[in-house]
């Protein structure tokens, strides 16, 4: 398979043009940024060009309403059916569905997808995981405010994805620098928790 093609571009602009109006939280980082982190974590663990093409675009349904019938018709059925187990329901009706709703219902799907699905999911929260970690070091506790939950909510669904992806996938590397970096933010979350009390 050749390192570049064709179908990678397509989906790279497209996930670029989706996003363009937004930003990663807290930041001012392009949100761009985080649909190709994705996919290079993917082809960095030797994952075929499916996962990498649905990593790119695993949130343009989610957040930007893009069909999943266009993805489906450019891309093929088995990148839209990543695509799909990846993306939350956010609202209903024009009302925002609770949070803990759309983890657990993105949980279940998770359990319910093949290991193509795990590998995404796992993935995407490994670079979440470590934007958090960043922002944690860089801004302390206040880094939190720019989040939908705190540390105890956040960090039971990231450990959730960790142990849900070891139990698809086994101890490959992509589990095993997920599950370190879920680590790396509990010390991080306990070592603030520790200072506040002395």
């Amino acid at each position: 398979m050749p390192a570049y093609s064709a179908r990678y571009e397509a989906a790279l602009v497209l996930a670029i043009r989706a996003h363009q109006t937004q930003v990663r939280k807290g930041t001012d980082i392009p949100y761009a940024s985080h649909p190709v982190h994705v996919s290079v974590i993917l082809q960095k663990h030797g994952y075929p060009d499916d996962l990498a093409v649905a990593g790119l675009l695993h949130d343009v349904v989610e957040d930007q309403d893009v069909p999943i019938g266009a993805i489906e018709s450019e891309f093929g059925p088995a990148v839209a059916e990543m695509v799909l187990a990846v993306t939350e329901l956010k609202s209903e009706g024009g009302i925002k569905r609770p949070w803990r709703t759309r983890k657990e219902e993105a949980l279940a799907h998770m359990r319910a997808g093949g290991p193509a699905v795990a590998a995404l999911k796992a993935a995407d929260v490994l670079h979440n995981v470590h934007s958090l970690a960043a922002q944690l070091q860089g801004a302390g506790a206040s880094a939190w405010s720019h989040f939908s939950r705190g540390p105890e909510d956040t960090l039971w669904y990231y450990r959730s994805v960790a142990d849900l992806a070891r139990e698809h996938l086994g101890p490959v590397p992509l589990v095993e620098e997920l599950a370190q970096a879920v680590s790396g933010v509990e010390r991080i979350v306990a070592g603030m928790e520790g200072a506040r009390h002395d």
